[in-house]
């Protein structure tokens, strides 16, 4: 009987959480965009069950052109966006990649991304292993209305 439960327990768990060896991806969604939109973006929570810090170098998916790693800070009262080259996952911790902060910023879209479908995503780590996960895309309300999306 307990082994029902826990078969049970970890398919009705399975959706919630991806793991590649010791991190864990909990709560991944990509922002849904309306018909014209070309840009978006993925947010999750990484957990990093090891003794080692790990970093994420570079994301892919086949539903955008170009993928890349980014951060937000404050310059005087406007947010900016800026690309990162590694997003770190500490020993023992985690990373929080949400709106306003660290995040996967989706460029080029090939198609709208439309509240209800699902989008592959492969994270690369800096140790060369990747890890690949399903992002399912929700309608998220944009809190940020001073956004400069400062490019390189």
């Amino acid at each position: 009987m307990k082994l029902k439960a826990l078969a049970l327990a970890g398919l009705l768990l399975a959706p919630l959480a991806h793991a590649k060896g010791d991190i864990m991806v909990h709560d991944a969604y990509a922002r849904a965009t309306p018909p014209s939109a070309v840009n978006s973006a993925v947010f999750t929570t990484l957990m990093n069950h090891s003794d080692k810090e790990r970093s994420i170098v570079a994301a892919t998916t086949p539903a955008a052109g170009k993928v890349e790693l980014h951060d937000v800070i404050m310059d005087g009262d406007v947010m900016k966006m800026r690309q990162v080259q590694q997003i770190t996952i500490p020993a023992n911790g985690e990373a929080v990649l949400k709106p306003g902060s660290l995040h996967i910023m989706l460029f080029d879209l090939s198609s709208s991304l439309k509240e209800g479908e699902k989008i592959e995503m492969t994270l690369t780590y800096a140790n060369g292993e990747t890890q690949t996960f399903d992002a399912p895309v929700k309608k998220v309300m944009s809190g940020m209305k001073k956004m400069d999306h400062d490019h390189h």
